[in-house]
């Protein structure tokens, strides 16, 4: 189905700029994601840190994700 998040409420069309940003956050995502899980394997890192660090970075790429997305909702 084409242009789904037309129907989704609270969320606009977004151009061909705006899409390039969305993947090119999402791309970082998975590498801070691969990042997360080699530093929880290694044994002798505080993973407490670590979990924050993973927290932290989600948090950073959710609003990055919203900046650019600019839903009209809470």
């Amino acid at each position: 189905m084409e242009n789904q998040h037309r129907q989704i409420k609270g969320y606009r069309e977004l151009t061909s700029a705006e899409i390039a940003l969305m993947n090119e956050i999402k791309t970082k995502g998975a590498e801070l994601g691969e990042l997360v899980e080699k530093l929880r394997a290694t044994e002798g890192l505080d993973q407490r840190w670590v979990s924050i660090g993973a927290t932290d970075f989600q948090t950073a790429l959710m609003a990055l994700t919203r900046a650019v997305a600019q839903p009209t909702f809470f």
